[in-house]
């Protein structure tokens, strides 16, 4: 689908979602984890200082905001960045809204929930959205799913306006944890269905944390919002296995000029943080 036009830009001034072509990512696969019980782990406080002036040095040179939150499955460690107001989600709510759709389905889905799933996550479409955010029970329905799931900090769009739900990077984080977690709350069978569907999207939908590298299941969201007198806001959520580390990532960004700047500047948060987390050892909290 165009990026450009009036049409386009119209349509998502009243409906978040929608596309650009980047790259493919590779399907998500499981990531060996190291023996034994992995604890809460924090960055080295040099380290944590050293990413925080990398990223901020290079937002003073990008037009906008962003904030991002990473969950290394694989050492325990997390770190968040710029967390202190919550972003406009856009269609990255669809994450949350397959999250309480698989919880309402633990034996899996019927075959046109999967249609409607598959369309939702794989093409981003806004209409299978809708239906299953109706199947959930709405806003009423979702909320209650995620302050159960100790998602405190996101508040969803009145209304049917799912994609104007804001959040904090580390409440999508959560979502992905839950999502994903062995032995979290959504049946196996779901899990493996979820990770399917963040593994296949759309080649034009494929960018964003994927930049980071490695096995990538991901969803993204994009919105030219008249909040912001049309400026983009552009996010990317997801799991990705980078040198032997599961890494559950969530970036978001608002006010940038045109999708193709808030893109890059997502991509270049994912890869210096996953850099960072990578690279460094942690030590025990």
């Amino acid at each position: 689908m165009r990026v450009r036009g009036i049409s386009l830009f119209a349509a998502l001034l009243l409906v978040p979602g929608s596309g650009t072509s980047i790259t493919t990512p590779r399907p998500a696969v499981p990531v060996p984890q190291p023996g034994g019980v992995v604890v809460e782990s924090a960055l080295p406080v040099a380290a944590r200082r050293a990413l925080d002036r990398s990223l901020d040095r290079y937002l003073r040179r990008r037009p906008g905001r962003a904030t991002l939150a990473v969950y290394d499955r694989t050492t325990g460690a997390r770190y968040a960045f710029r967390e202190r107001t919550p972003f406009m989600l856009a269609s990255v709510a669809k994450v949350d809204i397959l999250l309480a759709l698989l919880l309402h389905r633990p034996r899996g889905l019927d075959a046109y929930e999967r249609r409607l799933a598959s369309g939702m996550i794989r093409h981003s479409d806004n209409d299978c959205a809708h239906e299953l955010y109706m199947r959930i029970g709405g806003r009423d329905g979702l909320t209650r799913v995620l302050h159960r799931l100790g998602v405190e900090h996101t508040s969803l769009g009145s209304g049917l306006y799912w994609g104007w739900t804001r959040s904090r990077p580390s409440d999508q984080v959560k979502v992905l944890e839950r999502l994903t977690d062995p032995e979290g709350p959504v049946s196996a069978r779901n899990r493996r269905y979820a990770l399917e569907l963040m593994s296949s999207v759309h080649p034009s939908q494929a960018w964003g944390v994927s930049a980071a590298g490695g096995e990538v299941a991901l969803k993204n969201g994009w919105l030219p919002a008249h909040v912001h007198d049309g400026l983009w806001t552009v996010n990317s959520v997801g799991r990705l296995g980078v040198h032997g580390h599961e890494l559950l990532i969530a970036v978001l960004s608002e006010r940038s000029p045109s999708m193709e700047t808030g893109i890059a500047t997502v991509e270049r948060l994912a890869r210096l943080a996953v850099d960072a987390l990578t690279r460094t050892p942690v030590t025990t909290a």
